[in-house]
């Protein structure tokens, strides 16, 4: 795997953090972000006294940057900082905390927090297709995230118990929601939305799925009760198992709780990495921080893309 080197400028210069930005938003040149334009209708502002990286569009008459419309649009944190957070939360398995990005940046916590909330937001992608297909098996369980009764201390309250649902393709993507109740009202849209009706749909011998499972090529289960995990090498859950491992230590290790609100978040930045797992850390930054286009969060604005 190539190393990431972290001396490169992109990670210390803000006129060089905006050139590679640049080259990821507009690979093909400028474009205005307010009507479209792109080519000869915009031009670069080069005055004295105008800032680098400015551009004006031609037809809308307004001045335009690589963030307008983007997560980092009137961010007072320099664009070096947001790469190399991108690049630290790409390369993170298990994620990595704000008070950890604090330190690393130097910034204060709520900045560090700021940061990684609107890079989650880019992991985000609203137009992804279902997983599975035909021949191929798609593995379905849930699982709760939350903490335990036994870390309790000083009177203070246990965090809620959060349940998600996660659907994974064998040898492909995963699609992760949190849920608020573990039935098949809740499950059965969910699944028939994400999951192609021509997969083989594997889960364990919970009661929530016999129906579902009915409108897919087929269904399979292991009974977990029975101790039965694996059946023939090709009845079992092992891969929404392993993925829901990764999951929990990330948010037990790095994280700690996680709040019900911004749950949907935390998933989306797991399955980011699961999904690109196949790219050089360095290209999964990049993949992430391409997907600022469009995202732009104001403070009480909620998500208009959240998958939960």
């Amino acid at each position: 795997m190539t190393k990431v080197d972290l001396t490169n400028p992109i990670y210390h210069d803000n006129d060089a953090a905006r050139e590679h930005l640049e080259s990821l938003l507009w690979p093909l040149g400028p474009v205005c972000p307010r009507c479209g334009v792109s080519g000869a209708r915009t031009t670069k502002l080069n005055g004295k006294s105008t800032r680098p990286g400015v551009h004006k569009c031609k037809d809308c008459r307004k001045p335009f940057t690589v963030t307008i419309g983007t997560v980092m649009e009137r961010s007072k944190v320099p664009l070096c900082k947001w790469v190399l957070a991108a690049q630290l939360m790409a390369s993170s398995k298990k994620g990595m905390s704000a008070k950890q990005l604090e330190r690393m940046l130097g910034t204060n916590y709520e900045t560090a927090w700021f940061l990684f909330h609107r890079l989650r937001e880019c992991a985000i992608d609203p137009e992804r297709g279902p997983v599975g297909g035909g021949n191929k098996v798609v593995e379905v369980d849930e699982t709760y995230v939350g903490g335990k009764a036994k870390n309790a201390h000083n009177g203070k309250p246990i965090p809620k118990k959060h349940a998600v649902v996660s659907l994974v393709e064998r040898e492909g993507e995963v699609r992760s929601f949190h849920v608020t109740n573990v039935n098949s009202k809740t499950l059965r849209p969910i699944i028939v939305k994400n999951a192609d009706r021509k997969s083989y749909l594997m889960t364990d011998e919970s009661v929530v799925y016999p129906k579902v499972g009915e409108e897919f090529s087929g269904h399979g289960t292991v009974n977990h009760s029975a101790r039965e995990y694996v059946r023939g090498n090709f009845w079992y859950t092992n891969t929404v198992e392993s993925y829901f491992a990764l999951l929990k230590r990330g948010i037990m290790g790095s994280f700690h709780n996680v709040s019900e609100a911004h749950l949907y978040r935390y998933l989306a930045e797991f399955d980011f990495r699961h999904n690109t797992r196949d790219l050089t850390d360095g290209e999964r930054a990049n993949e992430l921080l391409a997907g600022a286009k469009g995202k732009r969060l104001m403070y009480h604005q909620p998500s208009q893309t959240a998958n939960a």
